[in-house]
């Protein structure tokens, strides 16, 4: 029973955890060929981190209602690493449709986000904004 009731406070000790993690929530990503942007909500999901597009805009900051892909998970298995670094993960291009793998860094409230093949030798990336 005390096993338990340990292996109990250790998980609600690691769901605390994450669930503090300092890349948690919403982030504006650079602008696309087009000039639109996306706002993507960065949550903890399990023990990992995962971000889902929540919201679409225009060149002119426009909310676009009938994005295509509103509400679809664009990053995931994304593993803490420390000092504001994340690995492990993917990501998903909307503009390709293509899944990379992906590495973070934080930094205040800039967060670089990178797709990379070749085993990380060839990446492309982001530095998105926290809007909160």
């Amino acid at each position: 029973m005390n096993r338990l009731i340990l292996a109990a406070a250790l998980g609600l000790g690691f769901a605390g955890a994450a669930a503090a993690d300092p890349a948690a929530g919403t982030w504006k990503t650079e602008p696309g060929d087009s000039g639109g942007y996306l706002h993507v909500a960065v949550a903890p999901c399990g023990p990992s981190i995962c971000g889902t597009i929540k919201t679409a805009y225009d060149k002119d900051g426009i909310e676009q209602a009938d994005y295509e892909h509103k509400g679809k998970r664009m990053l995931w298995d994304m593993q803490p690493g420390g000092g504001g670094s994340y690995s492990g993960g993917q990501i998903w291009a909307p503009d390709s449709d293509k899944t990379y793998s992906s590495k973070m860094s934080l930094d205040g409230d800039a967060l670089t986000v990178k797709g990379c093949v070749a085993g990380g030798l060839i990446c492309r990336g982001q530095t998105w904004m926290r809007v909160n």
